[in-house]
């Protein structure tokens, strides 16, 4: 498997399910284990690429199992700890036993996501042994049509430089990809490119996030020397605008109390939607604007360089039989001319999300129009629509029942319409993904595993 394996171990079930839906939400493999026992069983399964061990647990609590892991010689995976009442004790002792990191509960999803990210990636440049971690190789961009020769001519010319880069385009027509290779071409090549859900800062948590601590490196210091990737800066609330701001023209991380660090990274940024549209409208910050938008690409949608599609199907193939160690399967002619004909609504994710599933399924090695026809497609439905399961809500419900009724009709078809990605309803309902993941608990649904 080349999906890094995070082991939660917390004995509270709402943490352990709510940790595990971000995360696998976010490409990982999860496991979970309510105790220490539990956690010793499934280590002698699978030996992970990260723990997430609790302090306080019952019977056994986290420390003591950090250092049992540490006793034994040098830790085979790299352990994050967290707590709702910890103190600076416990975090210099479990730090002193081999931990990577500390955080605090209530989680934020934005600290969650950095520390999870950096703890795997730190850990397998060292070249420490695990029998599960390995680094996962980045895509190409693979095709052959003018557009994709003018994106790799692009990455070279920019990567190079030192200004702001922004990458816009619809969802899935890979932005982060770009952003990754221009970093992966630049000097900077070596050092961290850390990527920042803007969704995921809260307004409240903004500042602790980018900025950290004395203790917690947020952010902008993590991709120092390297390079910081702003995935949706539309998302950016006022106050982390201004903050980011402040960072760009300062160069350097203010925390008060005489707490600074230099700061030295690039910045590219990723937008959905014309920033400069929403710049003009006074719904981005002009001068952050200019500051991010120096160079900007557009990426376009796949029906339009539909050329690509062939190139494409045979990267992805390829791809999953290295990576996943799928069985090879291979598109006739007449299925490439098929795929080549349809709209993409999803762009390049759809396309992977088919070959995926096709090779999946499949047994024969050749794939055909009559097998892709069968699969199905996963066309968007657009329009206004009256549901009739709304018209069947009871209307002598208490209102807080007939809103919660609502409430999953509504989140239901949502989720439906975006085919379980989790990023994209969140930002259709207009809500930040950690009280999302609550609320779709709170009226029974489970949520979808897929990424947008």
């Amino acid at each position: 498997m080349s999906q890094s394996l995070v082991m939660v171990v917390d004995d509270e079930p709402d943490i352990r399910e709510l940790v595990r839906e971000i995360l696998e939400d976010e490409g990982y493999a999860v496991v979970v284990a309510e105790d220490v026992k539990t956690a010793r069983e499934a280590i002698q399964e699978r030996v992970p690429d990260l723990v997430l061990l609790d302090i306080w647990m019952p019977e056994q609590d986290g420390v003591s199992l950090l250092k049992e892991w540490s006793d034994q010689g040098p830790l085979r995976f790299p352990v994050v700890m967290i707590s709702g009442h910890g103190t600076v004790e416990t975090a210099v002792e479990a730090t002193r036993l081999g931990a990577v990191d500390f955080i605090e509960k209530p989680l934020s999803l934005a600290r969650l996501l950095l520390s999870v990210e950096k703890a795997i990636s730190s850990f397998n440049k060292t070249g420490a042994e695990s029998g599960a971690a390995r680094v996962r190789k980045i895509p190409k961009l693979a095709g052959s049509s003018a557009y994709i020769a003018d994106l790799r001519e692009t990455i070279k010319k920019s990567a190079n430089i030192e200004t702001g880069v922004l990458v816009q385009g619809e969802r899935a027509t890979g932005k982060q990809l770009l952003a990754q290779q221009i970093h992966n071409a630049s000097p900077r090549t070596s050092k961290p490119f850390i990527q920042l859900r803007c969704d995921s800062l809260s307004e409240s948590g903004a500042a602790r996030d980018l900025l950290g601590d004395a203790n917690s490196p947020g952010y902008l210091e993590s991709a120092n020397g390297g390079t910081l990737c702003l995935v949706d800066v539309e998302e950016l609330s006022s106050t982390a605008q201004s903050l980011l701001l402040d960072v760009l023209e300062k160069g350097v991380l203010d925390r008060g109390l005489d707490q600074s660090v230099t700061f030295n990274a690039r910045i590219i940024a990723t937008s959905t939607i014309d920033l400069s549209a929403a710049m003009a409208q006074g719904e981005f910050s002009e001068l952050l604007y200019y500051r991010l938008a120096v160079l900007i690409i557009n990426t376009l949608p796949l029906r339009e360089h539909r050329e690509d599609v062939p190139a494409l199907l045979k990267y992805y193939v390829d791809w999953f039989v290295e990576q996943e160690g799928m069985t090879y399967r291979h598109f006739t002619v007449a299925a490439q001319n098929h795929m080549r004909n349809k709209d993409w609504p999803g762009n390049v994710l759809e396309l992977v999300n088919v070959v995926q599933r096709l090779m999946i399924l499949g047994d024969d090695v050749e794939v055909d129009v009559a097998e892709i026809e069968k699969l199905g497609g996963s066309e968007h439905e657009s329009g206004y629509e009256v549901s009739s399961d709304m018209m069947r809500i009871p209307l002598n419900l208490p209102l807080r029942e007939a809103r919660t009724e609502f409430e999953r009709l509504y989140l239901q078809r949502q989720l439906d319409s975006v085919d379980g990605n989790i990023v994209e309803l969140a930002r259709i309902v207009g809500m930040e993904r950690t009280h999302l993941y609550r609320k779709l608990r709170s009226v029974g649904i489970q949520a979808g595993r897929k990424r947008g």
